[in-house]
């Protein structure tokens, strides 16, 4: 496996086999000029210089972070911008500016592989696996090893895992060796497989120019630097893609690092949250363990309108809150509880005075993004992030809140204006790095704040917005049977110490959906919802019988290895089968077993061997739709 640079200069010639824009003039026509165990050197034949860095992990020999930095060090008499009367130097010495139209994170070839994985995502069934030889994909070389094979996937627009997870794992099965991929990229990302041969070559990282209509100009003088990218080695599936998670770097709040569990009231009122609501929930969740209590969607919203048509005022609902949205943060807090609550605040919507402030929103062709019912704030202006401190910082200090819940429900699309001439595609490049800006400067004017990461659910779990954040939405899979399958999907993306799995609790609910739902969310971060106010006795008894194995099992979670990810599941609407996760940490392990429809009494025995059984939750296994987590100790 070896190291290179994918880019491309507009006015280059395409390489031919029937190809994309890589393997372009420019890369045909690059030198090596230096190389160091950390990073290789290229020139362009104009006399660009590329920095390809390819740093060893210092916790990890097999991990290896990946960035491209591109200077324009051109001069080239051939292509001069100026007017002859504006040159203050010779033509044969003047500066040209440049536009590439590819610039790859990370390029590798050389590699031996004859399967791959990705993991694919919609909304509700986020991280599914897919597992498909080369031969599936028709990527066998031709008879004459001519006319390119070519599996070219990735995302366009403000939702990076909206169809895809920015993530790819190669498998050489004869020697059962693994290379994982994934990019660190809130916007457009694609990643390309390429086959001439009996090897293969694999680049990635910003959209380029056919796929995503982008573009950037680098003017003389200056730097571009690419996302970056992680790629991980190892003789397993499971084994790269735990390289992969460890190597994420979040930023977690210091009071959530023990993993707290978590109340959020949205399938209590569903877009509804009073004050007697919110005061109901609190005295019910006071001395349980619960540290946060979150407000979600709606506080703000008219009384005749629905919660998503009224984001972007951000003005308490007087009749939900009539003494203001303080007073419910103040209760909260009495109840030894630290208040959080919702924003969406880089959206406007239809009901809102904002949406109509057309100056500072995203336009394309000069017309407003317009996506349902909602409209998107330009965050590279300094009008709107003046505008989200008052209305969101402002609040958030005024009336105490800890914690914050970001949510983000559609999407841009594949470029946005800008106020510069540029591309599309930099232009929406530009704005989720805006983003991305605003979040740090959350985390920098309240340290403390708890931040989770919400798109719809799961569609911004990809890494560069998970090293931002404490803890980020799983999916919004409050409801269905397919839980604790998508959970587990997300060990192999995300920390799981940072995935918040939905534990949505109902007086009409069984001990035995309790226990299904609870050991769900054993597979993560532990978060309630629900009128639990109208829970049994019995029923409560459950719940914080299954708070306090959660609160055992929490080292593991944050610190183990899952070395088995098993299910025979096909179908997420109507789940058949069983699925069994186990994770190690140490001297013990966590075994994490639901049955689905036809899936009583899993064959898991062989995962219990070598273990002692110390404590367990849940219900037996005989019957189709239980879940039961184990405690182990390694004998």
């Amino acid at each position: 496996m070896k190291y290179y640079a994918e880019w491309r200069l507009r006015g280059d010639n395409y390489d031919g086999a029937f190809g994309t824009l890589s393997n372009s003039e420019s890369v045909q026509n690059m030198k090596e000029i230096k190389h160091t165990d950390d990073k290789t050197v290229f020139q362009g034949k104009h006399g660009h210089t590329l920095t390809c860095f390819h740093e060893k992990s210092q916790n990890d020999p097999d991990v290896t972070y990946c960035k491209t930095v591109f200077e324009n060090t051109s001069y080239d008499p051939i292509e001069i911008t100026a007017t002859p009367d504006d040159l203050t130097t010779a033509p044969e010495t003047a500066a040209t500016t440049t536009t590439l139209e590819l610039l790859s994170s990370f390029a590798i070839k050389d590699i031996t592989a004859d399967r791959i994985h990705r993991a694919a995502s919609f909304w509700s069934a986020e991280g599914k696996l897919l597992s498909q030889d080369l031969t599936e994909l028709n990527m066998e070389p031709s008879w004459a090893n001519f006319g390119k094979r070519i599996e070219k996937f990735g995302q366009i627009g403000s939702m990076p895992v909206r169809k895809w997870f920015p993530f790819l794992v190669l498998e050489d099965s004869k020697n059962s060796h693994f290379v994982g991929i994934q990019l660190y990229c809130a916007s457009s990302w694609q990643i390309e497989i390429i086959r001439q041969d009996k090897n293969i070559s694999v680049h990635g990282g910003i959209v380029d120019r056919d796929f995503g209509s982008w573009s950037k100009t680098i003017m003389p003088g200056e730097t571009f630097e690419t996302p970056k990218a992680v790629i991980a080695e190892g003789s397993s599936l499971e084994e790269v893609c735990d390289k992969l998670v460890k190597a994420q770097n979040p930023r977690i709040a210091d009071i959530d690092m023990d993993m707290p569990v978590i109340f959020n009231e949205y399938c209590t009122t569903w877009g509804n949250p009073t004050l007697e609501n919110i005061k109901k929930t609190a005295k019910r969740l006071e001395g349980s363990g619960v540290r946060y209590l979150v407000i979600d969607c709606g506080w703000y919203k008219p009384d005749d309108a629905e919660w998503h048509n009224a984001i972007g005022d951000w003005i308490p609902n007087k009749t939900y809150f009539p003494n203001g949205i303080k007073e419910a943060a103040d209760f909260i807090r009495s109840c030894g509880m630290i208040p959080g609550i919702w924003f969406e605040y880089e959206n406007t919507a239809s009901e809102a005075e904002a949406y109509h402030n057309t100056e500072h929103l995203l336009s394309r062709d000069g017309y407003p993004v317009t996506v349902g019912s909602r409209r998107f704030w330009d965050m590279r202006d300094p009008w709107v992030t003046d505008y989200l401190d008052e209305k969101v910082i402002k609040l958030l200090k005024e009336a105490g809140f800890g914690y914050i819940k970001i949510d983000y429900n559609e999407n841009i699309g594949a470029g946005v204006d800008s106020s510069e001439p540029t591309s599309p595609g930099e232009g929406l490049r530009q704005t989720i790095e805006a983003s991305r800006n605003y979040l740090k400067h959350l985390a920098d004017e309240l340290p403390e704040l708890v931040i989770e990461n919400c798109s719809a659910g799961g569609h911004r779990l990809e890494p560069s917005y998970m090293e931002l954040v404490s803890q980020a939405s799983f999916s919004d899979a409050h409801e269905c049977t397919s839980i604790p399958l998508i959970a587990a999907n997300l060990h192999r993306l995300i920390r799981p110490e940072q995935s918040q799995i939905w534990a949505v609790l109902h007086a009409s609910a069984d001990e035995h959906r309790i226990n299904y739902l609870l050991t769900s969310a054993c597979l993560g971060r532990l978060c309630l919802s629900g009128e639990i106010f109208d829970l049994t006795d019995v029923q409560w008894s459950v719940i914080q019988n299954g708070i306090r194995f959660y609160n055992r099992i929490k080292h593991i979670i944050k610190s183990g290895f899952t070395s088995v990810i098993r299910t025979n599941v096909k179908d997420y609407s109507k789940p058949e089968g069983y699925q069994a996760v186990l994770r190690t940490y140490k001297d013990e392990a966590l075994l994490i077993v639901h049955t689905l429809e036809n899936g009583a009494n899993p064959p898991i025995d062989d995962l219990l061997t070598g273990y002692t059984v110390k404590e367990s939750f849940g219900s037996e296994l005989d019957v189709d739709f239980r879940g039961k987590a184990f405690l182990l100790r390694i004998d």
